[in-house]
């Protein structure tokens, strides 16, 4: 009987030491039952010298979410990482903003064809998520706004600025508006922006106002004694509420119940594919091959300036996700041949509008209309237009020409008319080369063949610049314009008619 208690002292240590679990060990919800014990790995064994770690690389990964973002929404939420701006800018802006529930819908609404490429970009380059919320107050998602200033785009692209980040821009396309190549462009930027500020309030103004400008301004204030924050430093107006938009929107976003504001649900799920054209192609055609009406494919096309997609220079188009697959099917199974109605053509030399259309046979009106020309302008030597196709076998446009095409104008010169006398073997070549004009514009002013002469003394019409008509009439004098195979009188009218070539 005196046995039994220490039997049970010893039944008791042994539970006790079973309900003790190591440090090590994982709780016993968390590991199968049936799993079998790992093998232990091999050890590591550099195979060179040891370097010391630095800061930089020691960086903890962070703890991965236990569930999937609910939406769009949801997954910028998480990814917010710049510092929050708190300021009596940003309260005004947020009171501008939540009171404006139409804006605000118009925005978000036009946002969904693009804010998921965005996110995945800004994530793939571990960017803060809220530069995703930059085109709302950049041009409010909208792929076609140009400012007063020529920035064009979502992301408000400068001319030059779009060049230095390869955006093409030629008469055929503006890659400051496609939603890629912008997307890219943008992000290239605000990375360098970041690398040469170390501050993202900084890199935003640098962003708004150029990265000079905000260079400078911190020299000035680093000379005084001031400080270099965003905050610190003196900017025009614009600059100054730039940030505070951001914020103001970026708040709302975080909690749009706080500012009375219903954000359209947006699925975490990409809008477009991206589809490989292998031929020229006319963008209704592509939109009627994917079923997608042609604004909602000029919503996803917007650098498109032609009504023709040239495939050396723009072989991808941007097509809604479940119609991808319809335009691929339908492509295969288009029969009739005809992919482009449209091609390129090269103007020769200096010509108007009319000429240029009669060339290539269409109307003036057409003419203007596809290729944008305002009235009272000359169409310069080189220049590209976009003219009808001849036949479905013509082979489509080169890259050089696809990719550096340019429309060059220059406007009219109000000119005098003017009758010259032609002398013995006078030509409309002879007449053209003497009053530096083309052949084409001495024939058409004549309603001659490029290739006549004319009879000695037979009048011929020129409209040269009135400067040029009074410096010809004092030249020649008396004794006429003389040229090595006779002589021209000249003598000016006072009728004044558009002449139709540029200024040299």
């Amino acid at each position: 009987m005196k046995l039994l208690p220490f039997a049970g002292l010893a039944v008791l240590l042994a539970l006790a030491g079973c309900a003790t679990p190591l440090a090590t060990d994982k709780p016993a919800e968390q590991t199968p039952p049936t799993a079998a014990a790992p093998a232990p790995l091999p050890p590591v064994i550099p195979g060179g010298p040891l370097q010391p770690i630095t800061a930089e690389a020691f960086v903890s990964p962070g703890v991965a979410a236990t569930s999937a973002p609910a939406d769009l929404w949801d997954r910028i939420r998480r990814g917010f990482a710049m510092p929050n701006l708190d300021t009596d800018l940003v309260r005004q802006q947020e009171q501008w903003y939540s009171t404006r529930p139409d804006y605000i819908q118009r925005m978000t609404d036009r946002s969904r064809k693009y804010l998921f490429h965005i996110v995945e970009e800004l994530e793939r380059r571990n960017m803060p998520t809220e530069l995703a919320l930059l085109p709302f107050i950049e041009s409010a998602f909208n792929p076609q706004a140009v400012s007063s200033a020529r920035a064009a785009g979502m992301w408000q692209f400068m001319p030059a600025t779009g060049k230095d980040y390869d955006l093409k821009q030629n008469v055929f396309r503006d890659d400051r508006r496609s939603v890629l190549e912008s997307t890219r462009a943008a992000l290239d930027y605000l990375q360098k922006l970041h690398g040469m500020f170390g501050d993202w309030h900084l890199a935003l103004a640098a962003y708004n106002w150029g990265e000079g400008s905000v260079g400078r301004a911190i020299q000035r204030n680093q000379r005084m004694g001031q400080g270099t924050a965003y905050t610190d430093l003196p900017m025009p107006n614009e600059t100054r509420h730039y940030v505070p938009k951001l914020q103001a929107v970026k708040n709302i976003v975080a909690n749009p119940d706080l500012f009375r504001t219903d954000l359209p649900v947006i699925e975490n799920h990409p809008y477009f594919q991206t589809v490989t054209l292998t031929r020229d192609m006319d963008v209704e055609l592509a939109a009627r091959l994917a079923d997608v009406k042609l604004e909602d494919f000029k919503a996803l096309n917007p650098q498109l300036n032609r009504p023709v997609i040239l495939a050396a220079g723009t072989p991808n188009i941007l097509l809604p996700w479940d119609n991808a697959l319809v335009f691929k099917r339908n492509y295969e199974g288009y029969a009739s041949g005809k992919f482009a109605s449209w091609t390129a053509w090269s103007a020769p030399s200096n010509m108007s509008a009319s000429e240029a259309a009669r060339r290539v046979g269409m109307t003036e009106a057409d003419l203007r209309a596809i290729n944008t020309i305002p009235p009272r302008m000359v169409i310069k030597a080189g220049s590209v237009l976009i003219v009808p196709r001849a036949s479905h076998r013509q082979e489509d446009v080169a890259g050089h020409v696809a990719d550096n095409g340019q429309l060059s104008l220059a406007p009219e010169v109000t000119a005098r008319r003017t009758v010259v006398k032609a002398g013995k073997r006078e030509s409309v070549a002879s007449i053209a080369r003497r009053y530096k004009v083309s052949v084409g514009q001495v024939a058409e002013w004549n309603d001659v063949a490029a290739s006549a002469s004319f009879q000695a003394g037979q009048q011929v019409v020129l409209f040269l610049p009135a400067r040029a008509a009074r410096a010809a009439v004092r030249s020649t004098g008396h004794a006429g314009a003389r040229s090595g195979s006779g002589k021209a009188v000249i003598k000016a009218s006072a009728r004044r008619a558009p002449v139709k070539k540029s200024k040299r």
